[in-house]
């Protein structure tokens, strides 16, 4: 795995150190059918269920190109750099979709378990805060508290800890206890 070097975006791409975080294309769909169909990724989201139904990924791809969607979504992209084409997605989702200069949104992020402890999460993070594409003056995020990984790669980058609450798994089919973190940047 190449690890020192740097992926340089182009037209509609967010540099992200080793990876770009571009636009989601169709043929990601067999990349991310593969990757959420683990039920360990499934898990450590609110909304992929498991196991994953036929077409999910497709749907989600149709989402996501369509613009039909209230959340912007980007692929962590590492071809550029040897890294696979697919690593995991990242999104940003309005918090109130009819205000949306209102200036707040969540980001929610999974990455395919080979890249796990790699660092690849904070890098998508970090350079989506950075590139603030919505103009936010607040990001918020929430991660299940069995998952300390997630928790650590919003620390890394800044978020500060808001309070716990919970939320509903789809793929654990129940509410999960949750940390919610908040990132000013205005």
């Amino acid at each position: 795995m190449v690890l020192d070097m740097i992926a340089v975006p182009t037209d509609g791409q967010i540099a992200a150190g080793r990876f770009v975080l571009r636009p989601v294309r169709r043929s990601d769909a067999g990349l991310f059918a593969l990757y959420a169909g683990d039920k360990r990724v499934a898990e450590a989201t609110h909304s992929i269920p498991h196991p994953l139904p036929p077409g999910a990924a497709d749907a989600f791809v149709t989402r996501a190109m369509g613009g039909r969607s209230d959340e912007q979504v980007w692929v962590m992209d590492g071809s550029a750099t040897g890294l696979a084409e697919v690593l995991g997605v990242i999104s940003l989702k309005p918090m109130d979709a009819h205000k949306p200069t209102h200036g707040q949104s969540e980001v929610r992020y999974w990455v395919a378990p080979a890249f796990w402890n790699t660092g690849i999460a904070s890098e998508a993070v970090k350079a989506l805060v950075t590139a603030n594409p919505q103009k936010n003056c607040t990001i918020f995020a929430e991660v299940f508290q069995d998952n300390p990984g997630s928790a650590r790669v919003l620390t890394n980058t800044g978020f500060q800890y808001l309070g716990d609450a919970e939320t509903f798994s789809v793929a654990r089919n129940g509410l999960v206890p949750t940390w919610t973190y908040v990132k000013k940047l205005a």
